[in-house]
């Protein structure tokens, strides 16, 4: 790949994550505290659009380190829910707080990424024209002009850093090749790997099965429970099969419907609950 190339991917790519948020990192003006071990208190939200309630009088808490999944019909304000905590939609009543300190209302999208909120959308947006190996290179910069940062000689420390995603997400065999020519379950675990150079607290994900085979879904299942203890994770999903292997019968599920809390428990406490039954699993 020619530098000009590589130079013209990474500043398109840059300047839309830019827009969503961005994956590089500058000083923070304050870090989450995670009183009483509560990552994300979602309090009384409601949001409404041309007098639609998408989201009404949403109450919901994740627990620092949990992993948590959330499910529901088409329409119960699911991706409302991970627009507000990003910044992305305003909601008209509520609280949203990361940890007992952080007023998520007061922050830009930008911001909330900087302050250790990751979001991860269905499909995968990794900078195509670089190498795996470039992509989580970039993902390390602070420094939103990535492509004038682009092939600067990295510390040793960064280095190990990213070798030692590589080997999380599993892709260290891929390490040199086109990101572009990767399969979509390997871009999806590139875009995850990208997201954890940040070392976000939280990290929110937006069915990161859809498309997969079976192995890769199973994989993806595996890299999240190892994440589990050192993020918050909130994962949106429709695959109830991938949402056994998450929950493994000891981890709560949230189950939305109309824009608030339906139901919330164990998934074979949901599985026998009439009313998640009816509105959702019974389809």
């Amino acid at each position: 790949m020619t530098p000009e190339l590589m130079e013209a991917g990474a500043r398109r790519l840059a300047a839309e994550h830019a827009r969503a948020g961005g994956y590089g990192r500058p000083v923070l003006h304050g870090e989450p505290v995670f009183t009483q071990g509560v990552a994300l208190y979602v309090e009384g939200v409601s949001v409404s659009f041309d007098g639609f309630k998408a989201l009404n009088d949403l109450h919901l808490t994740i627990d620092h380190g949990e992993l948590r999944c959330i499910i529901g019909p088409n329409g119960a304000g699911k991706t409302t829910m991970m627009d507000c905590i990003t910044g992305k939609t305003r909601p008209d009543t509520g609280r949203l707080s990361f940890g007992s300190n952080i007023d998520l209302r007061r922050l830009t999208e930008p911001e909330i990424a900087q302050v250790g909120i990751g979001r991860k959308f269905q499909k995968p947006t990794v900078y195509e024209r670089l190498t795996v190996f470039e992509n989580l290179e970039l993902s390390l910069k602070a420094d939103r002009r990535v492509a004038a940062n682009l092939g600067r000689a990295l510390s040793g420390a960064q280095r190990d850093r990213i070798d030692a995603l590589l080997r999380l997400i599993q892709l260290a065999p891929e390490a040199r090749r086109t990101a572009g020519l990767l399969s979509h379950g390997q871009k999806q675990w590139l875009e995850i790997g990208m997201l954890l150079a940040q070392e976000p607290k939280l990290l929110l994900l937006d069915e990161p099965v859809a498309g997969m085979t079976d192995e890769e879904t199973e994989r993806t299942a595996e890299l999240l429970l190892t994440l589990e203890g050192q993020h918050s994770l909130v994962v949106v999903e429709h695959d109830m099969h991938f949402v056994e292997q998450l929950t493994q019968g000891q981890r709560r599920v949230t189950v939305l419907h109309e824009g608030r809390v339906l139901a919330e428990g164990l998934l074979r406490e949901l599985q026998n609950d009439e009313r998640v039954v009816e509105v959702y699993l019974g389809r």
